[in-house]
């Protein structure tokens, strides 16, 4: 990252802590951290029978489920689904699970058009370049006013000013137009409530909105995020809120529990109202059966990398694909290899802790990443200059 998009990221970043510090010691905030991450572990442990309970569930509602092992399979049931509806454009609500599978990589060559309708992540997709995220909830956080202007202007051919509203109001007006013939939808979700079938997603726009109006809305979510109930998935939704931006809720909380139908005609069922006639969910493993319980855990907020050194140091190059920070790094062990973890930056990480005292999860992601060293160096993949000190000690009893 350029030394202007660090600096542009920190004052942000800075943004986000003033508006958070109070709401994160309010009582109300106590005592939901408490009950979310209650939630979480008991969650975690019972995952198994959770995404079953969820399995049944969504089948009472009339949503389609789909479980995916990896990303080759999450990807292959999205090109089934592109196929069947004849799709040609995608409107796409933020995701880091979509990111994690690759589905715009993925999708590049063929002649589906996908349009983020977040405003960060369409600023992103429209700068082409060096346009991974650097922050979870506000992607786009590294670029000021006057290059966001920059990238639109070349990107749409308009001329709007450095002026936040002329640019809103610019991007809006060029994602409507585009996504208008769009039959197709897909998002993540924030939280999966497994007993009711229920998925519960946040924003602040309202494009979640416009995203599950289309015929097909496909929901893409990581096995981590199911949890027991539904009072459990708007708890989690909640915290992830006050430390990802420092607002107790959002505008927005769209809970999804099957297609759009209507019965006010003689009680007779029809589908495809005003939403979605069919909605799919797929779940998605993809290493995390067998990633460090911990690591899942993570609600999303992104507040360990605003608090982070690092990161606030050289910016997304400490992380994997949409997972930013030391989880990412973690993550990515278990999503790819140890390879993949050591090119992440596992040894760039402090292991300080300051992330797990900022989480409201407490994550130890400095014992993971720790672990991750060790693991790692097994593997064969460490720095050079602890090899030639390793071979020095075991051939001259010293370091020099």
């Amino acid at each position: 990252m350029k030394d202007s998009e660090l600096e542009t990221m920190r004052k942000s970043f800075n943004t986000v802590k003033k508006r958070s510090n109070s709401i994160k010691e309010s009582p109300s905030t106590k005592r939901l951290i408490e009950r979310v991450r209650e939630v979480k572990k008991y969650s975690i442990e019972n995952n198994e029978e959770l995404i079953s309970q969820a399995s049944e569930s969504f089948e009472r509602n009339g949503i389609d489920f789909r479980f995916a092992k990896n990303s080759k399979e999450a990807l292959k049931i999205i090109d089934d689904l592109l196929l069947e509806y004849g799709c040609s454009t995608i409107a796409k609500a933020k995701s880091n699970t979509l990111g994690e599978i690759k589905l715009k990589k993925h999708l590049a060559d063929s002649d589906i058009d996908i349009v983020e309708t977040d405003l960060g992540d369409r600023i992103l997709q429209l700068k082409k370049t060096d346009n991974k995220p650097v922050h979870p909830t506000g992607p786009a956080s590294h670029l000021n006013v006057s290059d966001i202007a920059d990238i639109v202007n070349e990107s749409l051919g308009v001329n709007v000013k450095a002026e936040p509203r002329e640019i809103m109001e610019a991007v809006r007006g060029d994602v409507l137009k585009r996504i208008e013939s769009a039959n197709v939808g897909i998002s993540g979700a924030n939280a999966v409530a497994s007993e009711e079938g229920s998925l519960v997603m946040v924003h602040n726009e309202g494009n979640i909105s416009i995203v599950s109006l289309k015929d097909l809305h496909i929901i893409v979510a990581g096995i981590e995020k199911i949890v027991p109930t539904l009072e459990d998935a708007v708890s989690v939704s909640k915290l992830e809120t006050i430390f990802a931006t420092g607002s107790y809720v959002t505008s927005y909380m769209n809970v999804i529990s099957g297609p759009s139908k209507t019965a006010d005609i003689e009680k007779k069922l029809l589908k495809n109202m005003y939403g979605a006639e069919r909605v799919v969910v797929i779940l998605l493993d993809n290493g995390r059966s067998r990633a460090t319980p911990e690591c899942l855990y993570c609600i999303g907020c992104g507040n360990c990398v605003v608090h982070c050194p690092v990161y606030n140091a050289v910016g997304n190059e400490f992380g994997f694909n949409n997972y930013l920070g030391g989880r990412g790094v973690a993550m990515s062990r278990f999503i790819e290899d140890d390879e993949a973890c050591y090119n992440s930056g596992l040894y760039m990480c402090t292991l300080c802790g300051l992330c797990t005292l900022n989480c409201p999860l407490a994550i130890p992601t400095n014992e993971i990443i720790e672990n991750m060293r060790k693991l790692s160096a097994d593997a064969g993949f460490y720095p050079k200059a602890h090899g030639i000190i390793k071979e020095n000690i075991s051939q001259n009893d010293s370091p020099y």
